[in-house]
């Protein structure tokens, strides 16, 4: 029987914990919030001290909120109200009833006595509970641990005060560091299985309460406590109680984590689900060493073969690095996401990478838990690499998919030449040994299968396309008031995508066009193509307009003339694909896999890359002739028809299928590419004969 992994993947090494920067920030912030505590015991009763942690919940509440981009519920308002107002009230009580006195030694005693097993029986319950109320019950073991600390602070205060270094204080200062450690780990445990808001509230009135039991039961700081103030305090008390139940329902059980964004555009939509049930339903692990919110092809394809999957009815769990609000799992509309432990690079600011030490083990814990009936691996990196090894090991059948370019990642590290050809080397080698672990290997197009084969890739490979949801891209031209074409590109402004060339095209484009740039998406080189632009005196007609949304997008393709790709390392280019559908000549490099979608004189043309003078006189081409740009926007939606989103889905499902020995999967399986076939069906791409 399978078992759905919960809170237990969430947790993180402790040795990876102590290097994440949030962390270490927040333990010095612990240790100063600590240094004040104890200042405040000098001067005031436990009972007094203690309830004033309140103003925490409000902090923490207000802060999650906003790391969530989420507005305040009247729900979570009112618990919130119910917490302050509770615990208020429940100080106010405690402050007119109560004085200071000397704790003993056989106060501590007995204070230890009440403590430990309550700690102890908290620590066992959450072992057996799962989900918010694991949360709960860890946080309230952990209330419990830091309640008791007050007593034993201010005991080694006076006894430090009295008899200097004794034994007496030495043991006081062990139970203190033994309750201070419980603490922390049921806190940070509370804190890896649900809401951040959820364990501060309920530290909030657990260890004020149990401070103020000891303070009066223990130390006898109350000795005139009337049964009315008793009984005042007790339904403030529960009061605060309820408030943190609401709060725990109330407030959502993820992490916040960035808003997806979609070839530089921010997205707050579901996409590319489609509703198909099927009746063979599967388990299905996706590994994926990128994905949303990262910004690139092979994200975005992850991202969107996991929605398809999930909208027909399979269970799909996507493994991936973590993203900068630490590891987790989170189900992320209807995908369970399970994070690993990931870095930045120095190379570029959005890539993380995971060290193959801290996501082995994760990764083969998660397949054994989950025990998927396929693993689906989008890569050769640590992430995909451990789970592919795992797989293998527990006999679970394995599908590799390749969006790699070493191309792309070394163009980061300004490497030189000698080195990033040898680099290159090293990895496709690198790749092909993980991919042989794979029983059906496939990638975007026939030119991305032949790269495979032509670095090494022995076994038989099948080109399945990434796919679109092309009726989002169908839609009729649109038109506005401003005079002239427009020439648009959309993408990652990175190196390898080569916006420079459109740039310096676009300055050598006849005047009496009228032509305006668009350029939509984000990178590293934004900056610098912004100065080109101005240093070519083309600022004025060139639009970039950064991170825009799905409907900026296609608001952008039903305004163009043409597209244009200059990129020359597309293993499919998902965009040129958008362009087509939305029934847009192209203009692309002719490079890697852009001639399998642009055939020249039918749906656009192709232009040497780097010869910026060839594109200016193919875009020059197509701005002057209307009717051509109309005529090859129809063959263009003609032409990537074959690569509609349902039936790459459906292809995945019967590979499967079919990897895991059903009988049934017999259809909508493409044929084995050997590296002859791929180049016969590039030569057919680039006479224009498809």
């Amino acid at each position: 029987m399978r078992s759905r992994p919960d809170d237990e993947v969430r947790r993180t090494p402790l040795r990876v914990v102590v290097r994440h920067p949030r962390w270490l920030t927040g333990l010095a912030l612990l240790a100063a919030a600590t240094a004040l505590h104890v200042s405040a015991l000098w001067l005031a009763p436990v009972t007094v001290v203690q309830p004033l942690g309140v103003t925490a919940v409000v902090v923490s509440t207000v802060w999650g909120l906003r790391a969530r981009r989420t507005p305040l519920s009247a729900a979570t308002g009112l618990a919130l109200a119910a917490v302050v107002t509770g615990t208020s009230l429940f100080t106010v009580v405690a402050v007119l009833g109560t004085e200071t006195t000397q704790v003993t030694a056989t106060a501590q005693l007995w204070a230890g006595l009440l403590v430990l097993p309550a700690v102890l029986g908290c620590g066992g319950l959450a072992l057996l509970l799962r989900g918010p109320s694991r949360c709960l019950v860890q946080a309230v073991g952990a209330g419990i641990a830091y309640g008791c600390l007050p007593v034993l602070m201010r005991a080694a205060g006076e006894e430090f005060t009295s008899y200097g270094v004794s034994a007496a204080l030495c043991g006081t200062l062990g139970g203190l560091a033994l309750a201070g450690l419980a603490g922390f780990r049921l806190s940070q445990d509370s804190l890896a299985t649900g809401p951040p808001e959820v364990t501060v509230a309920c530290l909030t009135v657990v260890d004020p309460f149990v401070a103020v039991v000891l303070g009066i039961g223990v130390l006898g700081e109350a000795p005139g406590l009337s049964p009315v103030s008793a009984v005042t305090g007790l339904a403030c008390w529960t009061l605060a109680c309820a408030g943190v139940l609401c709060l725990s329902r109330s407030t959502p059980s993820h992490r916040p984590s960035p808003g997806r964004r979609t070839h530089g555009r921010s997205s707050s939509r579901q996409e590319y689900v489609m509703h198909e049930p099927r009746p063979d339903r599967q388990v299905i692990m996706i590994g994926a060493d990128t994905f949303p919110p990262d910004l690139n092809g092979a994200a975005n394809f992850a991202h969107r073969l996991a929605q398809g999957l999930s909208g027909r009815g399979h269970d799909v769990h996507v493994v991936c690095p973590a993203t900068e609000a630490g590891a987790g799992t989170d189900v992320e509309q209807g995908i369970t996401v399970h994070r690993l432990a990931s870095h930045r690079t120095p190379f570029h600011p959005s890539f993380r990478v995971c060290l193959p030490w801290q996501v082995t083990r994760p990764a083969t814990r998660l397949l054994k838990e989950i025990e998927p009936d396929v693993v689906h691996i989008q890569s050769h990196f640590a992430v995909c690499r451990s789970l592919a090894a795992a797989a293998q090991r527990q006999g679970t059948p394995v599908v590799a998919t390749n969006h790699f370019m070493p191309e792309n990642l070394l163009g980061y590290t300004r490497l030189p030449a000698r080195l990033t050809d040898a680099a290159c080397r090293f990895a496709w080698r690198d790749l092909t040994r993980v991919f042989r672990r794979a029983r059906v290997v496939t990638a975007p197009t026939p030119r991305a299968v032949r790269l495979l084969h032509d670095n090494g890739l022995a076994a038989p490979a099948q080109a399945v396309s990434c796919g679109l949801d092309l009726e989002r891209f169908s839609q009729p031209a649109r038109t506005d008031d401003e005079p002239g074409t427009r020439v648009l590109f959309v993408g990652r402004l990175d190196e390898e995508k080569q916006v420079h060339q459109l740039l310096r095209a676009l300055a050598l484009l006849p005047e009496h066009l009228d032509v305006r740039g668009g350029i939509v998406g984000d990178g590293s080189c934004r900056r610098e193509l912004e100065e080109l632009a101005d240093e070519l005196g083309i600022r004025h007609r060139v639009d970039f307009h950064g991170l825009v949304s799905d409907q900026e997008v296609l608001d952008a393709y039903a305004r163009c003339d043409v597209f244009c790709m200059p990129g020359t390392a597309e293993l499919q280019s998902l965009v040129t694909m958008e362009a087509m559908a939305a029934g847009k000549p192209v203009v692309a490099a002719d490079a890697m896999a852009l001639p399998h979608l642009v055939h020249p004189g039918l749906n656009g043309w192709l232009f040497p890359p780097g010869d910026v003078r060839a594109l200016a006189d193919r875009l020059t081409e197509l701005l002057e002739d209307p009717a051509a740009r109309r005529r090859m926007g129809e063959a263009g939606r003609q032409i990537v028809a074959g690569h509609d989103i349902r039936h790459t889905l459906t292809t995945f499902e019967a590979l499967y299928l079919h990897v895991a020995g059903h009988p049934a999967a017999t259809t909508a399986l493409p044929l084995p590419t050997s590296a002859t076939e791929s180049e016969n069906d590039e030569h057919a791409a680039r006479s224009g004969r498809r």
